[in-house]
């Protein structure tokens, strides 16, 4: 099949190279011509594990290109894939702006019967929004070319898209078009040869099923990070609490981990845009509601910890911290709406001094927070413990769930370790000789002399 992906970014790149990978032809799409002159190449510009070897290998087997040539894309092509993002607007709703630039665009430039497939996260009724376009452009063509109009929502989760999109839970197509459908299931056949998994139904609700599905993984995350608050105040265990409920066949034990909040680009503006659509047709989602304000509450947690931990030694001004992890989950470079950017302004605010280490997130955080003169960026997780009065896990990487203890606490000037992702055995780390601090159990501390070693210090010349 010959297939059009307008829109390089996380979506479009994985998706495109994923067809490619199994079969079809594609053409990648993007105004950015630079960005194209890039992916030409090989060189993608975002972090995740197992795309870059694709790209390469279906560029040299010819079956994936870039362009930056609408017309060329268009009409090379059975199916036109829309994969550009709907940030959020202004007054919280999804902004479709790149959504109906893209409409228009095929719209000026298709000469025969086109399937158009919205894989953007889009609002319900996006669909009929883009046949209009498209309606309205071919009118002012003076032509009555035919087309369909497709919901075909992604699922990718980022750190994983590359196995997500070769290997799905569900391929949700929204269509009333038989034809559509037809073509629609051709297209996925051989990513079904071991199940099938391809769930046909209307347009809207396939559009509100992309919706649905995020809001509930983001109320299941703030609904475990506000049970932890009480499990700490009762004396509870939050991780033996979400054992129990996770043995529940009717629960299942996903998404049950306490943290220090959610980010990245789907769960916020998802939340966000689904709260603003139930508002402009006047029905009030209380929920959507609760789980926002809890998550913005959560992503305080970890500082307000470190506060109150150095609180009765001086308070936080000229305390170095070092930080593990930036990006909002492992596997990714993606910094957007990461709890660390919340973390990291807290602890600024306070007066403290950083040492941050994140294995890919390096370089947009420096583009977020600059030549900051409080914080050193740095080499590995060893480098960051250097000098620091508190060490703080807050992305779950691989690397840092076995971090060499032996190695970093003598590098440290304090003896705290505080887990934002409750990797670590309290016990293991209190035996270690440090005051260990998680999400949703109480404080676990090696002694209580611990507190005073943070007293009267030099910082050293090298921080």
């Amino acid at each position: 099949m010959k297939l059009a992906v307008i829109g390089t970014g996380y979506v479009g790149l994985v998706s495109g190279t994923c067809f490619a990978e199994m079969g079809h032809n594609v053409i990648c799409l993007d105004i950015n011509k630079e960005k194209i002159d890039q992916l030409s190449k090989g060189n993608i510009p975002i972090y995740e594990p197992g795309l870059e070897e694709m790209v390469k290998r279906n560029l040299r087997s010819q079956r994936l290109s870039f362009t930056t040539n609408y017309f060329h894309a268009i009409n090379s092509s059975d199916v036109c894939f829309i994969t550009v993002d709907t940030p959020i607007s202004s007054d919280g709703q999804a902004n479709l702006d790149y959504v109906k630039s893209v409409a228009i665009a095929i719209a000026e430039n298709m000469n025969g019967y086109k399937i158009i497939v919205n894989k953007s996260t889009v609002p319900v009724g996006s669909a009929e929004l883009v046949s209009q376009l498209i309606s309205s452009v071919l009118e002012k063509r003076n032509t009555s070319l035919p087309f369909d109009v497709v919901s075909n929502p992604e699922f990718l989760k980022e750190g994983n898209a590359v196995n997500d999109c070769m290997k799905p839970d569900r391929v949700i197509i929204g269509t009333e078009s038989p034809h559509a459908a037809s073509i629609m299931k051709e297209i996925y056949a051989p990513f079904m040869l071991s199940q099938e998994r391809l769930l046909l139904m209307d347009i809207r609700s396939a559009e509100m099923t992309k919706y649905a599905a995020n809001a509930m993984l983001a109320t299941r995350i703030s609904f475990m990070n506000e049970l932890a608050g009480l499990c700490e105040l009762m004396g509870a265990n939050i991780n033996l609490v979400r054992r129990g409920m996770g043995s529940d066949k009717r629960i299942g034990p996903h998404f049950l981990y306490p943290g220090p909040g959610f980010g990245g680009s789907c769960f916020p503006k998802d939340l966000a845009a689904l709260y603003m659509q139930a508002q402009t047709v006047g029905y009030q989602m209380d929920l959507l509601s609760s789980v926002r304000s809890v998550n913005k509450r959560q992503k305080e947690v970890l500082g307000k910890k470190i506060a109150s931990y150095f609180e009765e030694v001086g308070g936080l001004m000229g305390k170095t911290i070092g930080i593990l992890g930036l990006a909002f989950k492992p596997d990714t470079d993606d910094m957007r709406e990461a709890p660390s950017l919340t973390l990291i302004h807290q602890l600024l605010n306070a007066g403290a001094i950083l040492r941050v280490y994140d294995p890919a997130a390096m370089d947009n955080a420096k583009t977020i927070f600059g030549l900051f003169p409080t914080i050193t960026w740095c080499n590995d997780e060893i480098h960051a413990a250097e000098g620091a009065d508190a060490l703080v896990l807050v992305t779950e990487w691989k690397q840092f769930r076995s971090l060499d203890f032996q190695t970093i606490i003598p590098k440290m000037r304090g003896r705290v370790f505080f887990d934002g992702r409750n990797q670590y055995n309290p016990q293991d780390i209190l035996k270690k000789g440090l005051d260990y601090i998680c999400i949703g159990l109480a404080p676990v501390c090696a002694n209580q002399e611990i507190l005073a070693l943070t007293r009267d210090y030099e910082l050293p010349a090298n921080i």
